[in-house]
C-alpha cells in the first residue's frame, strides 16, 4: 500500500461496495472528509436492437450489443413498470441468479459503471456477502463470492469479502464499542449478524425479504411482483393502511417479522453456552424493505410480545441513521482499515 508520503490521496483510499438484490451502492470517502454514494438499480430489460433511435430520443441510457440492447437500473424499473413487466434481476434471494444467462456480463456493467476507477492500482474494496441462507438447506454462497471478487479486481481493485450484517455493527453501534444485532432486510435476503466488540458471535440469512413480499402480496391480490414493489416504494404507511394491497403488504410484513425473530431466538439458543453476553444490546435494522413507513414500530410490537421469553438481552431497537447506505458505509470503514 502507499504510504502519505507517497501519495496524497491515501486519506481517502478504500471502497465499500454493497451488493444488493435491489440496488448496488458504492460508498467512498472524498478528500475534504464527507462520504460519497453512488446507487443503482440492480435490474435490466433487454429490447429489439430497433429501438436504439427511440431510446435515444427519449435520452434513455441503454448498453448495445450485438443482437439487441440493455436498459439497466431505475431506467428498466421505470420502462417494465409502464409496460406491464417484469424487470430482469441479475441476482435472485441475495446470490447470483442461476436462471439469468445474461447475469455476469450485466453484472460486470453494473459494478464498473457503481464502484468506477480506484483512486491506485489495488485500492481495496469491501463488498457485500450474505450468510448462507438457513432455510434454504444446500444452497451456499461460494460462487457468488467468487464472481464478485473476479469483477471488482477486473476493475483495478484488491476485492474483500464481509459480511453483509456485520457492516451494520461497523457502522451503526460505535457507540456500544460495536456490539449488537445487525439486522439487513434488502429485496432478496434478511441477513443477521450478532457481534460483541467487533467479534463476530452469529451470522446467517433467510431467503425471505422484500422480494418475498411483493411476490406474495402479488400472488394474492392477482397483481404483478413489479407493481407490488413500485406501490410499497411510492410511500406506505403499515401502521394506517388505506386499501386492499397496503392491507395485504402489512399482513405480510408481520408474518416476515415474526419469521425473522423466530429465527434469531432459535440460533441464538444453538450457542448460548459458548457465546456470554454482559450486558444488554441493541438491535439495528437496515436496508430498503424496513423503509416502509411504521416498519419500526410494528417490528418492535412485534418484539415486546416476546421479550420476556427472547434468549437476548435487548437496549433498544432502532433503525439505521441512513438504512440504504449503511452497509455501504459498514463496508467502507473496513476498506479504510485495511488501508
Amino acid at each position: 500500500m502507499a504510504t502519505k508520503n507517497e501519495n496524497s490521496n491515501i486519506n481517502t483510499l478504500g471502497r465499500g461496495m454493497d451488493i444488493g438484490t435491489m440496488n448496488l451502492i458504492s460508498a467512498r470517502r472524498d478528500s475534504d472528509g464527507t462520504i460519497k454514494t453512488k446507487r443503482m438499480r440492480d435490474v435490466f430489460i433487454d429490447l429489439p436492437k430497433n429501438s436504439k433511435k427511440m431510446l435515444r430520443l427519449s435520452n434513455t441510457s441503454f448498453v448495445e450489443r450485438e443482437d439487441d440492447v440493455l436498459i439497466l437500473g431505475d431506467a428498466a424499473l421505470e420502462t417494465a413498470n409502464i409496460f406491464g413487466q417484469n424487470p430482469r434481476r441479475p441476482l435472485s434471494q441475495g446470490i447470483v441468479s442461476s436462471s439469468e444467462m445474461d447475469s455476469l456480463e450485466v453484472l460486470g456493467i453494473l459494478i464498473k459503471n457503481v464502484l468506477g476507477d480506484p483512486l491506485v492500482p489495488g485500492e481495496a474494496c469491501y463488498f457485500s456477502v450474505p450468510a448462507s441462507p438457513i432455510d434454504v438447506p444446500g444452497r451456499d454462497v461460494i460462487y457468488h463470492r467468487n464472481v464478485f471478487e473476479k469483477i471488482i479486481r477486473e476493475c483495478g481493485y484488491t476485492p474483500y469479502a464481509a459480511n453483509e450484517a456485520m457492516a451494520i455493527i461497523y457502522s451503526e453501534t460505535a457507540k456500544e464499542q460495536f456490539s449488537g444485532i445487525g439486522i439487513s432486510a434488502g429485496s432478496g435476503m434478511i441477513n443477521v449478524a450478532l457481534a460483541v466488540n467487533t467479534i463476530e458471535g452469529l451470522t446467517f440469512s433467510l431467503a425471505r425479504s422484500g422480494d418475498w413480499l411483493d411476490n406474495s402480496v402479488a400472488s394474492s391480490l392477482g397483481m404483478t411482483p413489479s407493481r407490488v414493489c413500485a406501490i410499497k416504494e411510492s410511500g406506505v404507511d403499515l401502521l394506517n393502511p388505506v386499501d386492499r394491497t397496503q392491507e395485504a403488504l402489512v399482513f405480510y410484513y408481520k408474518d416476515l417479522i415474526n419469521y425473522t425473530l423466530d429465527h434469531i431466538a432459535a440460533q441464538f439458543k444453538k450457542i448460548e453456552g459458548q457465546f456470554a453476553l454482559q450486558k444488554a444490546i441493541p438491535i439495528v435494522i437496515s436496508g430498503g424493505t424496513s423503509m416502509a413507513g411504521g416498519f419500526l414500530k410494528l417490528f418492535t410490537d412485534e418484539f415486546e410480545k416476546r421479550r420476556k421469553k427472547f434468549p437476548i438481552q435487548i437496549s433498544e431497537i432502532r433503525s439505521a441513521q441512513d438504512p440504504l447506505n449503511a452497509v455501504a458505509f459498514g463496508l467502507l470503514i473496513q476498506a479504510m482499515q485495511e488501508e
